[in-house]
């Protein structure tokens, strides 16, 4: 039997299950079957949507570089950005993987008027008065090692606060850090790839 879930990655947890000496992982925060894991990962300093299922073929089908999805993130970044950098983040920069440099595929990049409803992080993000922390949303249809991070960091505005809000059209909504919803299997292929399944 196949089983699906999205999980609320809270900050500073390892993407597994399997136990890491001083560390956190998803087996603090949930109880699922044990053949069921996560899909892709998100770092241990990133937070927000992660999918867990045993269905082989929708793994595939999410990580395999053919098939794209877009997964939104909300990025809170140090310094007051600019139009300017937000087109350089639509357009696509350079950044480093594994000593090469590669050029991110064009993405939707914006700006938020009213800050985001998001949790509390703990611990907070380091806070300087003197300094802006706006939030901007990120719709990428690629994930590469740390990709959001090097994108901000390349255009001048380190990333503070990184939260995963949504793959295709799963959505954290209102979900708090740690929290776990089931899915059913019908309603995981229609919001990931628009269609029903037979």
């Amino acid at each position: 039997m196949n089983y699906y879930f999205q999980l609320y990655k809270p900050y500073q947890v390892l993407s597994q299950f399997s136990r890491e000496e001083g560390k956190q992982t998803l087996a603090d925060f949930c109880k699922v079957p044990k053949d069921v894991y996560p899909v892709g990962r998100l770092d241990f300093d990133s937070e927000g949507l992660l999918l867990l299922t045993n269905d082989k073929q929708l793994n595939h089908r999410l990580l395999h570089p053919k098939f794209f999805h877009q997964r939104s993130y909300w990025v809170q970044v140090e310094g007051a950005i600019n139009e300017k950098a937000i087109t350089e983040l639509s357009n696509g920069v350079d950044i480093n993987l594994d000593g090469k440099i590669y050029r991110t595929k064009n993405a939707v990049a914006k700006i938020f008027e009213i800050d985001p409803i998001v949790p509390v992080r703990n611990p907070p993000i380091r806070f300087r008065k003197e300094i802006p922390a706006p939030w901007i949303e990120l719709i990428l249809s690629e994930g590469k090692n740390r990709q959001v991070r090097k994108m901000t960091a390349k255009v001048g505005f380190p990333t503070l606060r990184l939260i995963r809000n949504s793959i295709e059209d799963i959505r954290l909504n209102n979900m708090h850090a740690g929290e776990l919803i089931e899915l059913s299997e019908a309603e995981i292929y229609q919001k990931l790839f628009h269609k029903k399944q037979n």
